[in-house]
């Protein structure tokens, strides 16, 4: 009888738990808004030219959206702070680019992983050369606050007593990559997919090795948001499944290279030096054809590195490097009148962006007419018809541009109207582009 009775107990407990942990998501639907806290930072949430935008901010809205409910931002740069909000209930969710790991999971809720990072040690080129973590020992170290940098560090700790560091309880990761850069430190760590973005910005970066494991990258809810928390992975399975996930991880790192630190420092020279000698003549031909003058900018970086005189073995020349016939084509007499290139080359793109079918929307559509740019509008309808043979949606550049290096093979190409090419080259030419165009902007700071 008495086992009935606590038996009884227990399972009125887990119910009344689990009516809890619905509450709070019939109370988030009924109050219509999710309040979320997340970083203002590249690789979560800021605001450009066109509004609100970032990975983390374009999946909590994707997510509110589907929740039928409006999102309401909070913004922190301080981790601590972020998961202070969580425990004190202010916010619903934290989708800032937290890690999930064992300790963390014993305080908040987590979903399930949708982005893989690994820890780095970063360090400033020509400073200090740490290659394994006893080397660390001895260096000004700093990372932020309730990090699980502080967990990783506290890990090496009980293997190298020596190694020591501080934690900034007011700065993140990016700040701290800057005091870096400005040799204000030696060393701090952070994510992968932070210093890969923060590089670009900041060249002189140099990761010296990795630390630890690879992590996961989750949302970080209240522990009696059960409910919120099934709805949020039920979603993301289903968002996954329809390559959603996929197509805004492209959007966002799809275009980032290796690291080159010789080109990008060349690239940064050049945008204060070689640039104001053409920026009106960009801004005028993207005014005309409607296409973003520093994305034609970057695309003549790409082209020539801003050199009036370029010519290639096969013939193009000038500043949009285009051949004789396209010259003609678009009504210029002198490829080498860095006006006129720079006219006509904005003409032809705005030409290809116009023959690609309607179904193909921005910003894939000009992505697609870039890599006609470069291998031509012939084999790009030669890589369309072999994208639906093989399953592909052509519509969409992060899948098409897995076809195109197909156009190399014989086995693919012998049955194509325009037959070989080598299709790897646009896929390269516009990750390049797009990876000078993000840079551009980060240096002219537009907004």
């Amino acid at each position: 009888m008495k086992q009935l009775r606590y038996g009884g107990l227990l399972l009125l407990t887990i119910l009344l738990a689990a009516c809890g942990e619905e509450t709070y998501l019939n109370r988030v639907q009924e109050e219509g808004k999710l309040v979320v806290v997340t970083r203002n930072a590249p690789t979560t949430y800021y605001v450009d030219r066109d509004g609100k935008t970032g990975f983390e901010y374009d999946l909590a809205s994707a997510f509110a959206d589907d929740l039928g409910v409006e999102l309401e931002l909070v913004v922190s740069n301080n981790p601590a702070e972020i998961l202070s909000l969580l425990e004190k209930g202010k916010v619903d969710l934290a989708a800032a680019g937290l890690t999930r790991t064992e300790q963390r999971e014993n305080r908040y809720r987590f979903s399930n992983s949708y982005q893989q990072v690994t820890q780095q040690v970063v360090c400033r080129r020509g400073g200090a050369y740490p290659e394994e973590p006893e080397d660390l020992v001895g260096l000004s170290i700093e990372v932020p606050a309730e990090t699980t940098y502080v967990e990783e560090l506290k890990r090496l700790q009980d293997e190298i007593p020596g190694l020591s560091w501080e934690v900034n309880p007011e700065n993140d990761t990016e700040h701290l990559l800057e005091q870096v850069w400005r040799r204000k430190l030696d060393c701090t760590v952070g994510d992968s997919n932070i210093v890969a973005i923060n590089q670009r910005y900041m060249p002189e970066l140099s990761v010296r090795f990795d630390l630890g494991e690879p992590q996961q990258l989750a949302w970080a809810m209240p522990v009696e948001a059960g409910g919120l928390q099934r709805e949020v992975n039920n979603w993301l399975e289903e968002y996954d499944e329809a390559g959603l996930l996929r197509q805004l991880t492209n959007k966002y790192y799809g275009f980032i290279e290796v690291f080159d630190y010789v080109d990008t420092r060349a690239f940064q020279r050049k945008v204060r030096r070689v640039l104001p000698k053409y920026q009106e003549m960009f801004q005028a031909a993207g005014k005309r054809y409607d296409i973003d003058w520093t994305l034609l900018a970057a695309q003549a970086y790409q082209e020539s590195h801003w050199n009036r005189y370029a010519r290639s073995p096969t013939g193009v020349r000038g500043i949009m490097m285009l051949t004789l016939i396209t010259a003609r084509e678009v009504g210029i007499n002198s490829r080498l009148d860095p006006q006129q290139s720079i006219m006509g080359g904005a003409k032809y793109l705005s030409n290809l962006r116009g023959r690609l079918p309607d179904e193909i929307t921005e910003p894939d559509r000009t992505w697609i007419a870039l890599g006609a740019y470069n291998v031509g509008m012939g084999h790009i309808y030669d890589a369309r018809k072999l994208a639906r043979e093989q399953g592909v949606n052509p519509n969409l550049w992060h899948e098409f541009r897995e076809v195109l290096p197909l156009l190399a093979q014989k086995k693919y190409y012998k049955d194509l109207k325009y037959g070989y090419a080598r299709g790897l080259e646009p896929v390269r030419y516009v990750r390049r582009i797009r990876n000078y165009h993000d840079m551009l902007l980060q240096a002219l700071k537009v907004e």
